[in-house]
């Protein structure tokens, strides 16, 4: 148990006796001779009282050293000690939604009974549905983008500032050779190409794996241009966020902590801001708005514009439409289709402000097949079959719920997957 986890479960301890005891601050004050605003910070987890402060503490309270000092807490606060003990607590990015663990632990503390019925429910239901701790972080992830709408101004202004630095195009698609240049002449970087599915078939689903001693990116040699442009520009991300925690394959392989998470999600937003510039690509978003009419066409050749995959692109416009056209009630779902099936899998959801119909959970529940996306993935499956179609189809819906106010304007695109489906964005 680390030392602030110490800290909290004695300050717990100090707080229980005292009320078990009907002492107030004051009365323990003039018991034990220390100060309130003293007692107050060993209370909130704050401080580590000396050895002869945690004597007289014991004596006032009419306990031992032992007792306060041992890490085991009482049947109320149980779920508490398990909780910290389990180092959970530490873990979770409490810092980005404005808490720390001490809040979290006080506010807990002030009704054991209940929230400690609370913890112990929430645990056992994580263990039967096998909700792992990488989950958490993903969960948390999400729920740091929603508060920010999905927008980060810092992170625009380093990557404009990088493409302004590096000279790269902002009106049309960024070459990759130019990424590469940037890696190589820059960053040191050494590149190569392997077919990874032939040397071992395990690798097959990583896009890159990056060994940091060597400077070696091995890149698998069966990404389109797209995917590669994306790889680089998080690469680049990397060096030029000064991302030290970072995951060195593609794809994570096994998630060992959230700043991990943060700085994978940091480096891919940079790379979908160097590749579509934000005021070019809200110049081309306002004329295309401007139409009276929807034209799928239009929308296929802003995505070609920047060689941007349909995901690549609903992320960036998730990004900036909270931000500069006022809508924030906003959401971002990817279906799965492979061909001559009828089944349909959503892979991947954000939803900002509130959770959004449809949604995705552990049953894995049929979704309605009056939504766009699941007709529009069957007419592009027989696109596919009879005139080996490999383009993209773009459309919109606009749907309402019965029974309730719930309207929806959905803007969707399709397209086929790579050969390896697992390299889709």
């Amino acid at each position: 148990m680390d030392n602030q986890s110490q800290k909290i479960i004695f300050g717990l301890k100090i707080k229980q006796l005292r009320k078990e005891q009907n002492l107030s601050f004051s009365q323990l004050s003039e018991l034990s001779g220390m100060s309130i605003s003293y007692l107050n910070e060993i209370e909130k987890g704050k401080k580590y009282p000396r050895e002869d402060k945690i004597e007289a503490l014991a004596e006032a309270l009419n306990t031992t050293v032992a007792a306060l000092t041992s890490s085991e807490l009482g049947k109320k606060l149980a779920p508490l000690g398990e909780l910290l003990k389990s180092n959970f607590l530490n873990e979770l990015p409490l810092d980005l939604f404005g808490l720390d663990a001490g809040k979290i632990v006080e506010l807990l503390a002030n009704a054991p009974t209940k929230i400690g019925a609370f913890i112990t429910t929430l645990v056992s239901i994580s263990r039967r549905y096998a909700l792992e701790q990488e989950n958490f972080y993903f969960a948390a992830l999400r729920s740091y983008q929603a508060l920010h709408d999905n927008y980060f101004e810092e992170i625009e202004e380093k990557a404009d500032e990088f493409v302004t630095k590096n000279n790269l195009p902002v009106n049309r698609a960024v070459p990759t050779r130019l990424l590469n240049k940037i890696l190589k002449s820059k960053y040191r970087y050494r590149f190569e190409e392997m077919a990874f599915g032939e040397a071992f078939q395990e690798l097959n689903r990583f896009r890159s794996i990056y060994l940091p001693d060597k400077k070696l990116l091995m890149v698998n040699n069966k990404l389109t241009e797209t995917q590669r442009a994306f790889l680089l520009g998080k690469e680049l991300a990397f060096n030029a966020l000064k991302l030290k925690t970072r995951i060195y394959t593609s794809t994570f392989v096994k998630v060992n902590s959230f700043e991990e998470v943060l700085n994978n999600f940091k480096a891919a937003y940079f790379s979908g801001a160097i590749l579509m510039n934000r005021e070019s690509l809200l110049n081309d978003l306002n004329e295309f708005f401007s139409n009276p009419k929807w034209n799928s066409d239009d929308f296929v050749v802003i995505m070609n514009k920047y060689k941007a995959s349909p995901e690549m692109f609903f992320h960036r416009l998730i990004s900036i439409i909270p931000k500069y056209f006022g809508l924030d009630n906003i959401f971002f779902i990817r279906f799965n289709n492979r061909l001559s099936t009828s089944e349909y899998h959503l892979t991947k959801e954000l939803h900002l402000n509130r959770e959004h119909q449809p949604y995705g959970n552990a049953l894995l529940e049929h979704y309605c097949r009056r939504w766009i996306t699941v007709w529009m993935l069957q007419d592009l499956q027989s696109k596919q079959i009879k005139e080996n179609y490999t383009g993209m189809l773009a459309g919109i819906q606009r749907s309402r719920f019965n029974g309730s106010n719930d309207e929806y304007l959905c803007f969707n695109d399709f397209k086929t997957c790579s050969p390896n489906s697992r390299y889709e964005h």
